[in-house]
């Protein structure tokens, strides 16, 4: 989630907190082109097998499909061209270290809006055995049927 105040959340990525263990996550900003923030703004954006790529130094967001703007004609984009990611140096450094030696990956969470910026919220991520998907599906389903069970015993 996007922290602080003035951040909408246009578009998020649910498949990635059933794939993954989040264990820590960025805001990065992203380099676009005009049409593509015009498209962003209106929602039309979608995360769903988007992730991160660190080449030579630099974050790179693969397969985010943002669609064409519809008055955009000529100067469209390419729904799921590569884009740029904007992060300190710092940053950067500490998460080539963690992608390379211990298994970690880069999944995209959530795209908003910060003062008029469009802004991802990055993850640092590890994927999930089946056998974790199964356990944390088991632990969702006991979760509902207890809050189901104390709704019909307040209403009583």
């Amino acid at each position: 989630m996007p922290k602080g105040g003035g951040a909408k959340v246009v578009a998020r990525n649910k498949k990635a907190f059933h794939e993954y263990h989040i264990e820590d996550t960025y805001e990065a900003g992203i380099v676009l082109t005009g049409t593509e923030i015009k498209s962003i703004r209106q929602g039309r954006v979608n995360l769903k097998d988007s992730y991160a790529w660190i080449d030579k130094g630099e974050i790179y967001l693969l397969n985010m499909h943002i669609s064409p703007f519809e008055q955009g004609n000529r100067f469209n984009h390419d729904p799921t061209r590569t884009r740029k990611l904007l992060l300190h140096k710092g940053q950067i450094d500490k998460l080539i270290g963690l992608t390379q030696q211990k298994g970690f990956t880069l999944v995209p969470l959530d795209l908003h809006l910060r003062n008029g910026f469009a802004k991802i919220q990055l993850a640092l991520a590890k994927g999930k055995k089946l056998h974790d998907k199964r356990r944390a599906i088991a632990k969702r389903d006991v979760d509902r049927e207890i809050r189901r069970e104390l709704k019909e015993r307040m209403h009583r």
